[in-house]
């Protein structure tokens, strides 16, 4: 295991996917958000979010500001697999605060200003314990924001730089599954740590 004493060389932030990799993510997202529902995504987000809860409550507090290089998981840039868990909680909260942003502009019928980018979400290497009610917060914010919507299929789109421009609803699928792919970093950052 490496820790926050090593600094590994990697992937500048905002590289992105491997070319592959993006296609197969932009197939699966496509195929998750057409078959998928407003409250299956509800769900699902609300599942990744209690399980975050459980997998921080399982490293001790001392611990989780400890960075821990892990492998590269499906659906994480390369610059992201160096994090602490409050790191992690750290690009939630910012992404969280972003996707109810641009869904909320977007249910008003106004497309938001500037342009999504990976590179602007990374965490504060210095992420400390304030982060996990941030994190709470923010999930209660973005889940006030879509609860508050009546329809999600929005005219106006926005573009996510790998996914392309999405509605309200597609910003809602991708903040599920967003949290999804953290929720396994996180249990690697944990597992790693356990064994250590």
């Amino acid at each position: 295991m490496e820790t926050e004493n090593c600094e590994p060389v990697l992937a500048r932030p905002g590289a992105g996917l491997p070319i592959p990799e993006l296609f197969v993510a932009r197939l699966l997202f496509f195929w998750k958000r057409r078959s998928g529902t407003r409250q299956a995504f509800s769900d699902e987000y609300e599942a990744n979010r209690q399980a975050i809860s459980r997998l921080v409550s399982s490293v001790p507090e001392d611990q989780r500001g400890t960075r821990v290089l892990i492998p590269r998981l499906r659906g994480l840039e390369d610059s992201s697999r160096h994090w602490s868990v409050w790191m992690t909680l750290d690009h939630l909260r910012i992404t969280n605060r972003a996707f109810t942003g641009v869904i909320a502009t977007l249910s008003e019928g106004k497309v938001p200003p500037g342009r999504a980018d990976t590179a602007a979400v990374k965490p504060a290497p210095e992420s400390g314990p304030e982060t996990e009610e941030a994190f709470e917060i923010s999930c209660d914010d973005l889940i006030s924001q879509v609860n508050s919507v009546s329809n999600l299929e929005t005219a106006l789109r926005f573009p996510h730089p790998w996914f392309g421009p999405l509605n309200a609803a597609g910003w809602q699928a991708l903040s599920a599954m967003h949290l999804g792919i953290h929720r396994k970093q996180i249990a690697e950052i944990a597992r790693r740590l356990h064994a250590s």
